[in-house]
């Protein structure tokens, strides 16, 4: 937190509390130095401890009731009765006029507070010259001309307080806005920067997949032409054609296989369930998948990222969990897409390092799509793995 923000805050909990310090400052210097007889000091002492029961009650204790006007309305005129009772009766109690003033700015919406603090002001004159003056010429010059002057100053101090404070408040929205701002470019330049990147690892794929059918498949389709031309092979010809059969076809499984078998002719959730199943049937433990939102076509990386996610957390699952029930929750969002993989076994310390790399290999996956991989796990809890990428859609083909 910035130190000015700290600062604002302090002073924010001191202005509360100045209509209790002098409240109880002015009490306490009644009682000291007052001469009023024992009722007339009862009286006194009862209306100033009524007047803090009231701002604890109206003001302390429900903070949510300084946001309706009607309310706050309510309880400014109270403090003005209460400050005229105390003031009026006791010149002591004038320094109660500094709650008046905090809680006019405070409580008050718009022209309001110079409303509040001027009636404050009256008040805070008529205590400081002891009551209403005289019908006379002179007692009421004088008295006109205090509460002139108090009215004055605090409205020029309230106005200058207002102003201040609102400058302040726009420019923190403004910093709120700059901040969304950068925030919202991040997002935009990490997703470019995805894109930039998975469209090079495309390339770089193709671009196997081409050396790979130009060089190794043609290789093996020429020498299956030259053997099947003779036509009494020997024995060890025969094994040589074999082979080369065989590694033609691994060639060609080679170049498919680029994108894992279960996307090519199905979606993500189908692909996922077809995984699945698989696995449930090796391993014989009960998993589910389940699919939310609007499942839709993702750029190619983004399926083979979260299928390769979930087959890694399943062969976890089945070499170290002892699980008995596995769930997958694929989640479609607007900007972003989610597998969810949760399971009830043994479950162990994310924070102790170990020796195999398939969580340090599914979050590099999913870190060159920049996404995010979370790991939670304790011993005997199970273990739940999240992983997030961009939804960034599929390519339109012409």
């Amino acid at each position: 937190m910035d130190v000015l923000d700290v600062w604002e805050r302090r002073l924010t909990v001191a202005g509360y509390a100045i209509p209790y310090f002098v409240l109880v400052l002015t009490t306490a210097m009644y009682l000291v130095t007052g001469a009023d007889p024992a009722p007339t000091t009862a009286v006194n002492v009862g209306i100033a401890a009524a007047t803090g029961l009231w701002m604890l009650w109206w003001f302390t204790l429900h903070p949510g009731w300084r946001s309706r006007p009607g309310l706050m309305a309510v309880f400014f005129v109270g403090i003005l009765v209460a400050y005229a009772l105390l003031g009026l009766r006791d010149p002591m109690f004038g320094f109660f006029s500094f709650a008046g003033y905090v809680y006019a700015i405070e409580v008050l919406p718009g022209r309001w507070k110079l409303a509040g603090v001027s009636a404050t002001g009256v008040l805070a004159a008529t205590s400081l010259y002891g009551g209403f003056p005289p019908a006379e010429f002179g007692p009421v010059v004088v008295y006109l001309s205090i509460v002139v002057f108090i009215v004055v100053i605090a409205c020029t101090f309230t106005t200058f307080g207002h102003i201040t404070s609102e400058q302040s408040r726009r420019r923190k929205e403004m910093v709120v806005e700059m901040a969304a701002m950068m925030e919202e470019n991040a997002g935009l330049h990490a997703q470019l920067l995805s894109q930039a990147r998975e469209a090079g690892v495309l390339d770089e794929r193709q671009r196997l997949a081409r050396e790979i059918h130009d060089t190794l498949a043609q290789g093996f389709t020429g020498i299956i032409t030259q053997l099947q031309a003779d036509e009494d092979p020997p024995r060890h010809v025969e094994t040589a054609l074999r082979l080369a059969r065989e590694n033609l076809a691994e060639a060609r499984r080679s170049v498919h296989a680029l994108s894992p078998p279960a996307l090519v002719d199905a979606n993500l959730p189908d692909a996922l369930a077809e995984v699945v199943a698989g696995w449930t049937d090796q391993t014989g433990v009960a998993a589910s998948v389940h699919t939310t939102g609007a499942a839709r076509a993702l750029h190619p990386e983004v399926e083979v990222t979260l299928l390769r996610a979930a087959q890694e957390a399943l062969t976890n699952v089945a070499k170290h969990a002892a699980a008995s029930r596995v769930g997958l929750t694929l989640s479609y969002m607007e900007d972003v897409v989610t597998l969810d993989v949760r399971d009830d076994g043994s479950g162990f310390d994310p924070e102790v390092r170990t020796g195999g790399f398939g969580l340090v290999g599914m979050r590099q996956r999913v870190s060159r799509l920049a996404g995010a991989l979370v790991v939670e796990s304790e011993p005997g809890g199970g273990t739940a793995v999240s992983a997030s990428v961009p939804a960034i859609p599929a390519e339109v083909v012409a």
